[in-house]
């Protein structure tokens, strides 16, 4: 981010425009949105520009910037169209101590004006660095639909109630309240009786509201997927929306935790296999105190909650402590490597079941069926495997299980940064260890990607 957003006061403040033409017209289309004082230096305004002054709108000053002009302004404009004055203006104002936009010149800008969606006092400011205004606009005409213009009308009734509304304890009942009156009692009220209507049922959603008994905490047992954002569902997305705590593990991806409340409690609850740990009483106990004291608890998990996540020791700890709890599945690994490489987990005539196995468990290394996985067609997606690699191919082996055997390693599945590393069961340790994966990553024992299948048969020949 080469640009942070923010909003800036501008009540009462200068904001300094230089330029008399179209350039400078659009810009002060936005800028007379504000409440700042507007200031125009043109040696020749078109008549437009005239006009606002004779309304009071602007001060239009009759010639070019010169030294001092921009003193004490807040920000300023160089909208000149013409690029050597535009470059004399921005010296000239940043001289003064103004923050200066050159239109349309974004190396030469120390800060640059987003697509806005107005519903004052809502206001959405949507930018693009630069790189790609056409995408900012298609943005903001999409918001511009979805938003209704009343809602600028009730941000403002209920800021002038927000006084009111601070009887309520801060946090989750506090924003259920607004929430409440945001999404459904203010539009209802408004669309049945309009705006004499809004503040009688205010009071009475605050006088509901305070004499409720707190809701009891819960905690909601979340499948993160395999890391892409997009892949969330829309219920996991409402969830993390909604949380006071997330406690995450290691393996949910930064995107996903950013659309996380920004008030909302994080807690790192990681897990690596044979690395550093939190033990898992202790996470047990974390959700159990927090959920305890009131508040909304997300556990949020990498992948699917029910497939290696320890979800049943999870829930009874949940429900020892007489917890409200709900579970939320998300894509697994194996799912979401097996599209990656453009294959099926199960395929007729091939294998009419497919296996989902971990490559370690609490004792070390997982002892699984080998004899009856190293039946040829077999189908398997080893979880946490990258660890035991030579130990999974040493036991394959030994039960019969042939080298030409594809393997396919899939890290960080559903990322931007996924990698494929298509083996075979002979090679498949050697193979690792050269591909160095960091990433959390499945082995799809019995699979190729569907462009390397096509090339098994020769593979296998060269290899027999």
């Amino acid at each position: 981010m080469d640009h942070f957003p923010i909003f800036l006061a501008v009540e009462g403040r200068r904001i300094v425009v230089s330029g008399g033409g179209e350039a400078a017209l659009a810009k002060l289309r936005l800028l007379l949105k504000t409440t700042a004082r507007i200031t125009v230096f043109a040696a020749a305004p078109e008549a437009a520009l005239r006009a606002l002054a004779a309304e009071g709108r602007i001060t239009l000053v009759t010639r070019a910037l010169a030294p001092g002009d921009a003193l004490c302004a807040a920000l300023f404009y160089a909208a000149n169209d013409d690029a050597a004055e535009d470059a004399r203006v921005t010296r000239l104002a940043r001289a003064d101590g103004a923050l200066t936009n050159w239109v349309d010149n974004l190396e030469a800008s120390q800060f640059i004006t987003p697509a806005i969606v107005d519903r004052d006092p809502v206001t959405v400011a949507i930018g693009t660095e630069g790189a790609a205004p056409v995408l900012a606009r298609a943005i903001k005409a999409d918001l511009e639909a979805r938003l209704p213009a009343s809602l600028g009308l009730l941000a403002r009734i209920g800021k002038g109630f927000r006084r009111a509304a601070e009887a309520l304890p801060m946090g989750r009942k506090r924003r259920e309240f607004w929430f409440e009156y945001y999404f459904k009692t203010g539009p209802q009220a408004l669309e049945k009786d309009g705006l004499d209507g809004i503040g009688p049922a205010l009071d009475a959603l605050l006088a509901r509201h305070l004499s409720e008994a707190p809701r009891k905490g819960r905690v909601d047992l979340v499948g993160a997927g395999p890391g892409d954002p997009e892949l969330l569902t829309l219920r996991a997305r409402k969830l993390l929306d909604e949380a006071d705590v997330v406690i995450h593990d290691r393996l949910v991806s930064p995107a996903i935790l950013e659309l996380a409340r920004r008030e909302a409690v994080m807690i790192d609850a990681g897990k690596k296999g044979f690395g550093p740990a939190m033990a898992q009483d202790d996470i047990c106990a974390l959700m159990v105190e927090h959920a305890a004291a009131g508040a909304h608890v997300v556990r949020l998990k990498g992948g699917d909650p029910g497939v290696f996540g320890r979800l049943d020791e999870e829930v009874e700890a949940l429900e020892a402590a007489d917890l409200d709890w709900a579970v939320t599945p998300g894509i697994t690994a194996a799912s979401a490597a097996t599209a990656q490489i453009g294959q099926s987990l199960t395929k007729r005539d091939r294998n009419s079941a497919a296996r989902l196995l971990t490559g370690h468990d609490m004792q070390g290394f997982a002892e699984q069926d080998w004899r009856g996985l190293a039946r040829p067609g077999q189908v398997a997606a080893i979880y946490m495997g990258l660890k035991g690699a030579r130990f999974i191919q040493g036991r394959l082996m030994m039960h019969g299980a042939r080298a030409d055997t594809p393997v396919t390693a899939v890290e960080n599945a559903s990322r931007s940064d996924a990698r494929t590393i298509a083996t075979t069961l002979g090679r498949l340790a050697a193979d690792l260890e050269a591909a160095a994966l960091t990433g959390p990553a499945v082995l799809l024992y019995g699979l190729a990607p569907r462009a390397a299948a096509h090339a098994l048969p020769r593979l296998t020949e060269e290899l027999a």
